[in-house]
Protein backbone atom coordinates (compact mmCIF):
# COMPACT_ATOMS: atom_id res chain seq x y z
CA UNK A 1 0.00 0.00 0.00
CA UNK A 2 1.29 3.12 -0.77
CA UNK A 3 1.07 6.45 1.22
CA UNK A 4 1.35 10.17 0.01
CA UNK A 5 1.68 13.00 3.12
CA UNK A 6 1.65 16.00 2.23
CA UNK A 7 4.04 18.82 3.84
CA UNK A 8 2.35 20.96 6.64
CA UNK A 9 2.19 21.76 10.77
CA UNK A 10 1.14 19.94 13.60
CA UNK A 11 -0.54 20.10 17.23
CA UNK A 12 -2.94 18.11 19.00
CA UNK A 13 -2.49 15.52 22.03
CA UNK A 14 -2.24 11.63 20.96
CA UNK A 15 -1.97 8.67 22.54
CA UNK A 16 0.25 5.95 21.31
CA UNK A 17 -0.45 1.88 21.19
CA UNK A 18 0.80 0.11 24.67
CA UNK A 19 4.04 -0.70 24.69
CA UNK A 20 4.29 -3.80 22.25
CA UNK A 21 7.85 -5.33 23.95
CA UNK A 22 6.00 -5.14 27.31
CA UNK A 23 2.33 -6.56 26.25
CA UNK A 24 4.51 -9.32 24.80
CA UNK A 25 6.38 -10.27 28.13
CA UNK A 26 3.35 -10.13 30.15
CA UNK A 27 1.49 -12.86 27.95
CA UNK A 28 4.67 -14.70 28.19
CA UNK A 29 4.67 -14.38 31.54
CA UNK A 30 0.85 -15.12 31.97
CA UNK A 31 1.35 -18.46 29.96
CA UNK A 32 3.58 -19.07 32.40
CA UNK A 33 1.21 -18.95 35.11
CA UNK A 34 -1.43 -21.11 36.26
CA UNK A 35 -3.33 -18.70 38.31
CA UNK A 36 -5.42 -16.30 36.45
CA UNK A 37 -3.88 -12.85 34.76
CA UNK A 38 -6.06 -9.73 33.63
CA UNK A 39 -4.02 -7.53 31.02
CA UNK A 40 -5.43 -4.27 30.67
CA UNK A 41 -4.89 -1.82 28.05
CA UNK A 42 -4.13 -3.85 25.39
CA UNK A 43 -3.73 -2.89 21.80
CA UNK A 44 -3.17 -5.41 19.22
CA UNK A 45 -1.07 -4.28 16.19
CA UNK A 46 0.41 -7.03 14.67
CA UNK A 47 3.53 -7.91 17.05
CA UNK A 48 0.95 -8.42 19.95
CA UNK A 49 -1.20 -10.64 18.04
CA UNK A 50 1.60 -13.02 17.42
CA UNK A 51 2.33 -13.47 20.91
CA UNK A 52 -1.20 -13.87 21.37
CA UNK A 53 -1.03 -17.03 19.02
CA UNK A 54 1.80 -18.20 20.61
CA UNK A 55 0.68 -18.85 24.15
CA UNK A 56 -2.90 -19.93 22.68
CA UNK A 57 -0.87 -22.38 21.05
CA UNK A 58 1.07 -23.17 24.02
CA UNK A 59 -1.63 -23.79 26.30
CA UNK A 60 -2.92 -20.66 27.38
CA UNK A 61 -6.77 -20.45 27.92
CA UNK A 62 -7.77 -16.34 26.81
CA UNK A 63 -11.04 -14.47 27.14
CA UNK A 64 -11.36 -11.09 26.10
CA UNK A 65 -12.95 -8.90 28.92
CA UNK A 66 -13.58 -5.76 26.97
CA UNK A 67 -11.98 -4.20 23.83
CA UNK A 68 -8.46 -3.30 25.76
CA UNK A 69 -8.41 -6.28 28.87
CA UNK A 70 -8.11 -10.35 28.21
CA UNK A 71 -8.30 -12.60 31.17
CA UNK A 72 -5.19 -15.54 30.72
CA UNK A 73 -5.42 -18.41 32.74
CA UNK A 74 -1.80 -20.35 31.55
CA UNK A 75 -0.64 -23.75 31.99
CA UNK A 76 2.10 -24.79 29.39
CA UNK A 77 -0.12 -27.56 27.26
CA UNK A 78 0.59 -27.65 23.64
CA UNK A 79 -2.14 -27.43 21.40
CA UNK A 80 -0.22 -28.35 18.27
CA UNK A 81 3.50 -29.16 17.58
CA UNK A 82 4.15 -25.96 15.23
CA UNK A 83 4.52 -22.78 16.56
CA UNK A 84 3.49 -19.90 14.63
CA UNK A 85 5.85 -16.45 15.42
CA UNK A 86 4.87 -14.32 12.38
CA UNK A 87 7.90 -11.65 11.54
CA UNK A 88 8.09 -11.05 15.39
CA UNK A 89 11.49 -11.24 16.10
CA UNK A 90 10.87 -10.99 19.57
CA UNK A 91 8.23 -13.63 20.23
CA UNK A 92 10.97 -15.86 18.13
CA UNK A 93 13.23 -15.45 21.02
CA UNK A 94 10.98 -15.29 23.82
CA UNK A 95 8.69 -18.08 22.90
CA UNK A 96 11.28 -20.69 21.74
CA UNK A 97 12.62 -20.90 25.05
CA UNK A 98 9.70 -21.10 26.52
CA UNK A 99 8.71 -23.82 23.76
CA UNK A 100 11.74 -25.64 25.21
CA UNK A 101 10.01 -26.60 28.59
CA UNK A 102 7.75 -28.59 27.03
CA UNK A 103 8.41 -32.12 26.42
CA UNK A 104 6.97 -32.70 22.62
CA UNK A 105 9.15 -31.46 19.58
CA UNK A 106 7.55 -28.05 18.60
CA UNK A 107 8.62 -26.47 15.16
CA UNK A 108 8.90 -22.82 15.20
CA UNK A 109 8.07 -20.99 11.96
CA UNK A 110 8.14 -17.38 10.80
CA UNK A 111 7.41 -15.63 7.50
CA UNK A 112 8.71 -12.48 5.98
CA UNK A 113 12.27 -10.60 6.82
CA UNK A 114 12.37 -13.13 10.19
CA UNK A 115 13.39 -15.97 7.99
CA UNK A 116 17.05 -14.05 7.14
CA UNK A 117 17.58 -12.89 10.61
CA UNK A 118 19.73 -15.34 12.07
CA UNK A 119 18.96 -17.26 15.12
CA UNK A 120 22.66 -18.80 15.58
CA UNK A 121 22.93 -17.12 19.34
CA UNK A 122 19.89 -19.68 20.48
CA UNK A 123 20.95 -22.86 19.66
CA UNK A 124 24.02 -23.70 21.69
CA UNK A 125 22.65 -22.36 24.62
CA UNK A 126 19.08 -24.07 24.68
CA UNK A 127 21.44 -27.47 23.93
CA UNK A 128 23.73 -27.29 26.92
CA UNK A 129 20.41 -26.72 29.02
CA UNK A 130 19.01 -29.99 27.57
CA UNK A 131 17.00 -29.18 25.14
CA UNK A 132 16.86 -31.24 21.55
CA UNK A 133 17.48 -28.73 18.99
CA UNK A 134 17.69 -28.93 14.54
CA UNK A 135 17.74 -25.47 13.07
CA UNK A 136 17.83 -24.63 9.65
CA UNK A 137 21.79 -23.41 9.41
CA UNK A 138 20.92 -20.81 12.16
CA UNK A 139 17.70 -19.65 10.59
CA UNK A 140 14.31 -20.69 10.79
CA UNK A 141 11.88 -22.53 11.23
CA UNK A 142 13.93 -24.55 14.62
CA UNK A 143 12.46 -27.31 16.08
CA UNK A 144 12.45 -28.03 19.76
CA UNK A 145 12.11 -30.37 22.48
CA UNK A 146 12.25 -30.27 26.13
CA UNK A 147 12.69 -30.12 28.95
CA UNK A 148 14.84 -27.43 29.81
CA UNK A 149 16.33 -28.09 33.08
CA UNK A 150 18.74 -25.57 34.66
CA UNK A 151 22.15 -25.49 34.76
CA UNK A 152 25.49 -23.14 33.70
CA UNK A 153 25.19 -21.30 30.81
CA UNK A 154 27.06 -18.44 28.37
CA UNK A 155 25.02 -16.55 25.92
CA UNK A 156 26.04 -14.15 23.26
CA UNK A 157 24.04 -10.46 24.41
CA UNK A 158 26.17 -8.58 21.56
CA UNK A 159 23.74 -8.27 18.59
CA UNK A 160 20.38 -8.79 20.94
CA UNK A 161 18.76 -8.88 24.59
CA UNK A 162 15.79 -11.13 23.19
CA UNK A 163 16.88 -14.37 23.71
CA UNK A 164 17.84 -13.49 27.05
CA UNK A 165 14.74 -12.15 27.73
CA UNK A 166 13.83 -15.45 26.67
CA UNK A 167 15.58 -17.65 29.14
CA UNK A 168 15.02 -15.01 31.83
CA UNK A 169 11.12 -15.71 31.86
CA UNK A 170 11.11 -19.18 30.71
CA UNK A 171 14.18 -20.75 33.38
CA UNK A 172 12.03 -20.01 36.56
CA UNK A 173 9.90 -22.85 35.54
CA UNK A 174 12.84 -25.20 34.90
CA UNK A 175 14.28 -28.16 37.21
CA UNK A 176 17.23 -26.60 38.73
CA UNK A 177 18.89 -23.70 39.23
CA UNK A 178 20.21 -21.65 36.58
CA UNK A 179 23.76 -19.18 36.33
CA UNK A 180 23.45 -17.50 33.10
CA UNK A 181 26.27 -16.06 32.34
CA UNK A 182 26.21 -13.00 29.38
CA UNK A 183 28.71 -11.58 27.71
CA UNK A 184 28.60 -8.24 25.84
CA UNK A 185 25.22 -7.48 26.85
CA UNK A 186 23.45 -4.82 24.92
CA UNK A 187 20.28 -2.92 25.17
CA UNK A 188 19.80 -3.24 28.62
CA UNK A 189 16.68 -1.44 29.16
CA UNK A 190 14.75 -4.05 27.67
CA UNK A 191 16.33 -6.55 30.24
CA UNK A 192 15.13 -3.87 33.16
CA UNK A 193 11.61 -4.24 31.41
CA UNK A 194 12.06 -8.33 31.27
CA UNK A 195 13.12 -8.21 35.40
CA UNK A 196 10.07 -6.18 35.72
CA UNK A 197 7.88 -8.34 34.37
CA UNK A 198 8.67 -11.36 36.11
CA UNK A 199 8.88 -9.45 39.15
CA UNK A 200 5.04 -8.20 38.82
CA UNK A 201 4.28 -12.16 38.50
CA UNK A 202 6.37 -13.47 42.07
CA UNK A 203 9.28 -13.98 40.45
CA UNK A 204 12.63 -13.58 41.71
CA UNK A 205 15.89 -13.43 39.50
CA UNK A 206 19.29 -11.79 40.99
CA UNK A 207 21.63 -10.18 38.35
CA UNK A 208 25.08 -8.43 38.68
CA UNK A 209 26.05 -6.36 35.91
CA UNK A 210 24.09 -7.43 33.49
CA UNK A 211 26.99 -9.92 32.92
CA UNK A 212 25.62 -12.75 35.53
CA UNK A 213 22.00 -13.42 36.46
CA UNK A 214 20.93 -16.19 39.15
CA UNK A 215 17.64 -18.19 38.20
CA UNK A 216 16.08 -20.50 40.73
CA UNK A 217 14.30 -22.85 39.30
CA UNK A 218 10.84 -24.36 40.05
CA UNK A 219 9.46 -21.12 40.42
CA UNK A 220 5.48 -19.94 41.14
CA UNK A 221 4.14 -17.43 38.84
CA UNK A 222 1.92 -15.72 40.63
CA UNK A 223 -1.85 -13.61 39.73
CA UNK A 224 -1.58 -10.59 38.47
CA UNK A 225 -3.20 -7.44 37.11
CA UNK A 226 -1.30 -5.81 34.49
CA UNK A 227 -1.84 -2.42 32.99
CA UNK A 228 0.16 -2.09 29.89
CA UNK A 229 1.66 1.51 29.94
CA UNK A 230 2.15 3.19 26.48
CA UNK A 231 5.13 2.84 23.77
CA UNK A 232 7.80 4.64 24.18
CA UNK A 233 9.14 3.73 20.24
CA UNK A 234 5.98 4.80 19.01
CA UNK A 235 5.66 8.42 20.70
CA UNK A 236 9.36 8.81 20.10
CA UNK A 237 8.10 9.49 16.23
CA UNK A 238 5.01 11.96 17.24
CA UNK A 239 7.11 13.78 20.01
CA UNK A 240 9.86 14.07 16.78
CA UNK A 241 6.50 15.12 14.74
CA UNK A 242 6.15 18.32 17.18
CA UNK A 243 9.76 18.92 17.51
CA UNK A 244 10.38 19.55 13.67
CA UNK A 245 6.75 20.61 12.79
CA UNK A 246 4.72 22.30 15.54
CA UNK A 247 3.89 20.89 18.67
CA UNK A 248 2.75 17.58 20.10
CA UNK A 249 1.80 16.21 23.91
CA UNK A 250 1.90 12.21 24.00
CA UNK A 251 -0.25 10.39 26.62
CA UNK A 252 0.32 7.59 28.73
CA UNK A 253 3.55 7.96 28.72
CA UNK A 254 6.52 8.42 31.68
CA UNK A 255 9.95 9.87 31.62
CA UNK A 256 9.97 7.07 35.02
CA UNK A 257 9.22 3.98 32.37
CA UNK A 258 12.19 1.21 32.16
CA UNK A 259 11.57 1.21 28.34
CA UNK A 260 14.46 2.33 26.64
CA UNK A 261 13.43 5.02 24.74
CA UNK A 262 12.63 7.18 26.69
CA UNK A 263 15.82 8.34 26.08
CA UNK A 264 14.53 10.03 22.69
CA UNK A 265 14.13 13.05 25.31
CA UNK A 266 17.75 13.19 25.67
CA UNK A 267 18.04 13.75 21.78
CA UNK A 268 15.23 16.48 21.44
CA UNK A 269 16.88 18.67 24.61
CA UNK A 270 20.37 17.96 22.94
CA UNK A 271 18.90 19.52 19.47
CA UNK A 272 17.19 22.27 21.04
CA UNK A 273 13.68 21.28 21.11
CA UNK A 274 11.42 22.56 23.87
CA UNK A 275 10.42 19.05 25.96
CA UNK A 276 7.86 19.22 28.88
CA UNK A 277 7.63 16.17 30.95
CA UNK A 278 4.26 15.61 32.96
CA UNK A 279 3.38 12.87 35.06
CA UNK A 280 1.98 10.95 32.74
CA UNK A 281 2.50 12.61 29.49
CA UNK A 282 5.26 14.45 27.56
CA UNK A 283 5.35 17.67 25.40
CA UNK A 284 7.46 18.45 22.56
CA UNK A 285 7.45 21.53 20.58
CA UNK A 286 9.32 23.22 17.78
CA UNK A 287 12.22 25.45 18.43
CA UNK A 288 15.32 26.15 15.80
CA UNK A 289 17.24 22.95 15.73
CA UNK A 290 21.00 22.30 15.10
CA UNK A 291 23.20 19.27 15.22
CA UNK A 292 23.54 16.52 18.13
CA UNK A 293 25.28 13.42 19.35
CA UNK A 294 23.73 10.54 20.53
CA UNK A 295 24.66 6.83 21.24
CA UNK A 296 21.66 4.93 20.27
CA UNK A 297 23.83 1.39 20.93
CA UNK A 298 20.88 0.65 23.93
CA UNK A 299 18.37 2.11 22.22
CA UNK A 300 18.44 0.99 18.34
CA UNK A 301 14.59 1.44 17.44
CA UNK A 302 15.55 5.11 17.82
CA UNK A 303 17.37 5.32 14.95
CA UNK A 304 14.59 6.10 12.72
CA UNK A 305 13.15 9.09 14.78
CA UNK A 306 16.51 10.18 15.49
CA UNK A 307 17.17 10.44 11.40
CA UNK A 308 13.85 12.59 11.13
CA UNK A 309 15.62 14.61 14.26
CA UNK A 310 18.83 15.11 12.86
CA UNK A 311 17.24 15.89 8.98
CA UNK A 312 15.59 18.89 10.26
CA UNK A 313 18.22 20.27 12.34
CA UNK A 314 21.11 22.71 11.43
CA UNK A 315 24.44 20.99 10.88
CA UNK A 316 25.78 17.43 10.74
CA UNK A 317 24.32 15.25 13.93
CA UNK A 318 26.38 11.98 14.97
CA UNK A 319 24.32 8.88 16.03
CA UNK A 320 26.40 5.73 17.31
CA UNK A 321 25.38 2.44 17.30
CA UNK A 322 24.52 1.36 13.91
CA UNK A 323 26.21 -2.00 14.13
CA UNK A 324 22.62 -2.81 15.79
CA UNK A 325 20.90 -2.08 12.95
CA UNK A 326 21.62 -4.88 10.46
CA UNK A 327 19.40 -7.94 11.73
CA UNK A 328 16.29 -5.36 12.00
CA UNK A 329 13.13 -6.05 9.80
CA UNK A 330 16.09 -4.38 7.15
CA UNK A 331 19.22 -3.15 7.46
CA UNK A 332 18.08 0.22 8.79
CA UNK A 333 20.95 1.94 8.47
CA UNK A 334 21.63 1.44 4.78
CA UNK A 335 17.68 2.23 4.44
CA UNK A 336 18.15 5.48 5.94
CA UNK A 337 20.96 6.53 4.17
CA UNK A 338 18.98 5.13 0.63
CA UNK A 339 15.93 6.56 1.29
CA UNK A 340 16.36 10.11 3.38
CA UNK A 341 18.95 10.37 0.09
CA UNK A 342 15.60 10.37 -1.87
CA UNK A 343 14.82 13.36 0.04
CA UNK A 344 17.92 15.06 -0.58
CA UNK A 345 19.10 14.89 2.79
CA UNK A 346 23.12 13.57 3.40
CA UNK A 347 23.83 10.50 5.56
CA UNK A 348 27.17 9.33 5.56
CA UNK A 349 27.72 5.94 6.88
CA UNK A 350 31.71 5.71 6.16
CA UNK A 351 32.65 5.74 10.29
CA UNK A 352 32.04 2.29 11.40
CA UNK A 353 28.99 1.90 14.36
CA UNK A 354 28.33 5.32 13.20
CA UNK A 355 25.68 7.78 11.11
CA UNK A 356 26.17 10.94 10.52
CA UNK A 357 23.19 13.18 8.92
CA UNK A 358 23.37 16.48 7.58
CA UNK A 359 20.44 18.97 8.20
CA UNK A 360 18.48 20.26 5.22
CA UNK A 361 15.51 20.82 3.18
CA UNK A 362 13.57 17.90 2.72
CA UNK A 363 12.45 17.61 -1.06
CA UNK A 364 9.40 16.05 -2.83
CA UNK A 365 10.02 12.06 -3.41
CA UNK A 366 8.86 8.77 -3.84
CA UNK A 367 10.19 6.68 -0.80
CA UNK A 368 10.03 3.36 -0.08
CA UNK A 369 9.79 1.28 3.62
CA UNK A 370 11.49 -1.79 3.10
CA UNK A 371 8.91 -3.39 4.53
CA UNK A 372 10.11 -1.93 8.14
CA UNK A 373 7.17 -0.02 10.32
CA UNK A 374 9.54 2.38 11.56
CA UNK A 375 11.36 3.31 8.51
CA UNK A 376 7.21 4.21 6.98
CA UNK A 377 7.03 6.21 10.35
CA UNK A 378 10.22 7.91 9.88
CA UNK A 379 9.64 9.01 6.57
CA UNK A 380 5.89 10.44 6.78
CA UNK A 381 7.52 12.32 10.13
CA UNK A 382 10.16 14.13 7.81
CA UNK A 383 7.43 14.26 5.00
CA UNK A 384 6.24 16.93 6.92
CA UNK A 385 8.79 19.60 6.69
CA UNK A 386 8.83 18.33 2.82
CA UNK A 387 8.05 20.99 -0.17
CA UNK A 388 6.14 18.80 -1.83
CA UNK A 389 4.33 15.34 -1.38
CA UNK A 390 6.50 12.42 -0.62
CA UNK A 391 5.08 8.79 -1.14
CA UNK A 392 6.26 6.03 0.70
CA UNK A 393 5.63 2.47 -0.73
CA UNK A 394 4.52 -0.37 1.59
CA UNK A 395 3.21 2.07 4.03
CA UNK A 396 1.04 -0.51 5.45
CA UNK A 397 3.86 -1.95 7.08
CA UNK A 398 3.53 0.09 10.48
CA UNK A 399 0.38 -2.56 11.13
CA UNK A 400 3.55 -4.35 13.19
CA UNK A 401 3.60 -1.77 16.04
CA UNK A 402 1.36 1.50 15.44
CA UNK A 403 -2.03 0.34 13.02
CA UNK A 404 -3.58 3.73 13.80
CA UNK A 405 -0.51 5.98 12.99
CA UNK A 406 -1.34 7.35 9.44
CA UNK A 407 -4.86 8.31 11.06
CA UNK A 408 -3.38 9.89 14.22
CA UNK A 409 -0.82 11.57 12.33
CA UNK A 410 -3.73 13.07 10.00
CA UNK A 411 -5.68 14.11 13.31
CA UNK A 412 -3.27 16.65 14.45
CA UNK A 413 -2.43 18.26 11.02
CA UNK A 414 -3.22 21.93 11.12
CA UNK A 415 -5.84 23.25 8.74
Amino acid sequence: MDKTVPPGRVKGTLTPPCSKSYAQRALAAALLSEEPTVLRNLEFCDDTRSALHCIRTLGARVEQVDATSLSIRGGLNPHGRTLEVGESGLATRLFTPIASLCRTPIRIVGRGTLLVRPMTMMLEPLRQLGVTVHDNDGFLPVEVCGPMHGGEVEVDGSVSSQFITGLLLALPRAAGDTTLHVRNAVSTPYLDMTLDTAARFGVEISQRDYEEFYIPGNQHFAATYFSIEGDWSAAAMLLVAGATAGEITVRNVSMLSKQADTAICTALVRAGAAVINDEESVTVAHRPLHSFEFDATNCPDLFPALAALAAAAEGVSTIRGTSRLEYKECNRAEAICEEYGRLGIEVDLSEEDVMRIRGGAIHAARTQSHGDHRMAMSLAVAALRADGEVTIEGAESVAKSYPTFFEDLARVRES
